[in-house]
């Protein structure tokens, strides 16, 4: 990614002051969704829109108001209550992390980045985001969505790289505002930026707060010319033949026999290969007898 000179400052306070006035009024980020909702959240925004997070989400805090409530229940129930949100190895992780909240941190969701990080299933991203919107410190917090915003906006290219940069990550944090209270509003206020403006496919160039900073449109809003973008399949896919073998199983409330688990899908090979994934990745437990459950340890 090509960077133009950084000049922060002239983009922080449209882009906050854009926030304050058009940023939804999500759960999580409300002050009664504490820590413990925002981290909830992230594990469930990863690679699914809100419309379909937000109904899973409300059901989940209902039933798992803490860490360690969730904590208590096997973590085939975290698979159940997934419902169909997609990577379900997400719920396994956030009961994982649960269960190292509950035993490491006396159930209270940790504040500190480095202790976040070392929970089971959290990654740079997550780490950043808890920290950031629960705690309101200072990190840089790089979605998709954020990612997209610096491209254009700073790098002058229609999208950023297909997988994070270490480039990225230093104009990240070369555009962090320095106080920290400051720098976690930036941070909502980019991502919700590129979720309601500077979107993939149609940005709103007219509605943007920062259209006469962006260097994308400067140079005339240039055709992306790297590599393909990934475009995201499912019909067909060993991810639809999972999701239905998982579907079986979400819905029985006892062990299922094999059978019922072929009647979901016509080709045997992919259907064996599918399930043994599942088995693999911990989402389904095989039993004797040619019998399957979610998974109780």
């Amino acid at each position: 990614m090509t960077v133009t000179p950084i000049t922060p400052a002239p983009l922080h306070a449209p882009v906050i002051d854009w926030f304050a006035v058009h940023a939804r009024d999500l759960p999580w980020r409300r002050p009664e969704a504490g820590p413990w909702g925002v981290m909830v959240s992230e594990f469930m925004l990863q690679q699914t829109p809100v419309s379909r997070v937000l109904p899973v989400y409300e059901q989940w805090l209902a039933r798992w108001p803490r860490p360690a409530d969730l904590a208590a229940e096997p973590p085939g129930e975290a698979v159940r209550a997934w419902g169909r949100l997609g990577y379900p190895r997400r719920a396994l992780r956030l009961h994982a992390a649960a269960s190292a909240i509950t035993e490491r941190h006396g159930g209270e969701v940790p504040d500190d980045h480095a202790k976040l990080l070392a929970l089971p299933g959290v990654g740079e991203y997550t780490a950043a985001a808890v920290a950031s919107f629960a705690y309101g410190q200072r990190h840089a917090v790089l979605d998709t969505n954020v990612r997209r915003v610096f491209a254009r906006a700073v790098g002058g290219t229609q999208y950023p790289p297909n997988a994070t940069t270490a480039a990225e990550r230093r104009l990240a944090r070369a555009l962090l505002p320095e106080e920290e209270a400051v720098a976690a509003r930036w941070a909502a206020a980019t991502m919700e930026l590129g979720a309601l403006v500077c979107t993939a496919r149609t940005p709103s160039c007219t509605r943007c707060p920062i259209a006469a900073e962006c260097a994308w449109l400067a140079a005339g809003s240039p055709a992306h010319d790297g590599p393909p973008r990934r475009g995201q399949t499912y019909a067909g896919t060993d991810r639809q033949v999972r999701g239905k073998l998982l579907a079986v199983l979400r819905e029985a409330v006892a062990p299922v026999p094999q059978a019922a688990l072929d009647a979901v899908w016509d080709e045997p090979v992919q259907r064996a290969r599918a399930l043994d994934g599942l088995v693999a990745d911990g989402l389904v437990e095989p039993l004797a007898g040619g019998m399957y459950r979610l998974p109780l340890t």
